[in-house]
């Protein structure tokens, strides 16, 4: 009985950082790869690297994005950050 007192802390440690850093970083791992999943070519996006471009071409991993007229660049599905907040809230006025 003493020692399952003396790891109670420690669970108790663990249950809440499970709650408070593990759980929401699955969640966000989850939307990020079902946003990765609902790409469409005329998406406006974000790379990791701050690049911003619209997709013009999706493969199985890999999506081309046209960052400047003339100007393509090819990037792995895993390297789009987001899609452009800016350009997404025009989409939806229309």
């Amino acid at each position: 009985m003493a020692t399952l007192l003396n790891l109670l802390p420690l669970i108790v440690v663990f249950v809440i950082f499970y709650f408070m850093l593990i759980r929401p970083q699955k969640k966000q791992q989850q939307k990020h790869q079902e946003m990765l999943n609902n790409l469409k070519i005329g998406d406006y996006v974000i790379t990791i690297g701050g690049i911003k471009g619209v997709i013009t071409k999706i493969r199985d991993n890999e999506v081309k994005l046209r960052v400047a007229t003339g100007v393509e660049m090819e990037f792995l599905k895993s390297a789009v950050a987001r899609l452009d907040p800016k350009h997404e809230k025009e989409e939806e006025e229309k």
